[in-house]
């Protein structure tokens, strides 16, 4: 989910002779819409694998109020729900929230809604989840809590996501993105599928919208809790990434 924030603008006047300089209010920020596409060479999401550790095409649009109010969508190509036995190649995120600061403190309270189109699974994979987010600098912790079961695991009403991941720029338009998170599967027998995932992500601005990922990716996720055949979908891996935004 990434939103473009415009900056505020400062306007100095002069007055006529003798009368001393003075400075304008900040202009209120603007709103904006935003469009985004890009490609993948796997979607990892919590440090699992959504596209068994092949290519994803990726895509969505967000809308920000000036007020702090704002609505997206995003998409993009998967496998694991016709690998696990259901009918959709498509995960289609749709969310909306509330971004604003308290002194140099920024929150964001928020929905989101993980669609999977006619998957067919039991329970479904569908899941919405409720979050809410602090940025103090550079890091940002978040808490994600599902309001129903959690991508189709049975009794995990109430799963947990915590996120922290910082932000470094590094100049010449590189960042540096460390990432630790916590996904917590609730249910009886569903404790297997809780698990720890971490990344390292550097990112290059190349001009004009578009920019360019690597990443060393990983989870400590139990062997043969996240698995394709003889593919492990939570092992450790580089996932490198190419978007352009509009």
């Amino acid at each position: 989910m990434k939103k473009i924030v415009s900056p505020l603008l400062l306007a100095m006047s002069l007055a006529s002779a003798g009368s001393a300089m003075a400075q304008t209010a900040p202009a209120a920020p603007e709103s904006s819409l935003s469009f985004n596409v890009g490609a993948v060479s796997d979607y990892r999401y919590r440090g699992i694998s959504q596209s068994r550790l092949d290519p994803a095409v990726q895509g969505g649009a967000d809308y920000a109020d000036k007020s702090g109010f704002y609505l997206g969508v995003w998409g993009s190509s998967i496998k694991w729900i016709k690998d696990a036995g259901g009918d959709s190649n498509m995960e289609v995120d749709i969310y909306g929230g509330y971004k604003f600061t308290v002194g140099d403190i920024g929150y964001d309270l928020g929905f989101l809604r993980y669609e999977y189109s006619g998957n067919k699974l039991t329970p479904s994979a569908n899941t919405n989840e409720l979050y809410g987010a602090v940025t103090m600098g550079p890091l940002t912790a978040k808490y994600s809590q599902s309001t129903g079961n959690l991508f189709g695991f049975a009794n995990s009403k109430g799963s947990t996501y915590l996120d922290l991941t910082a932000t470094f720029d590094l100049g010449g338009g590189y960042t540096l993105a460390p990432h630790l998170g916590r996904q917590t599967v609730k249910g009886t027998d569903n404790g297997k599928y809780s698990y720890t995932d971490y990344a390292l992500t550097l990112g290059k601005d190349l001009g004009n919208g578009l920019t360019a990922s690597a990443a060393v990716i990983g989870t400590d996720a139990e062997k043969g809790s996240y698995v394709y055949g003889t593919k492990q979908l939570g092992k450790a891996g580089v996932v490198v990434g190419l978007k352009y935004a509009f």
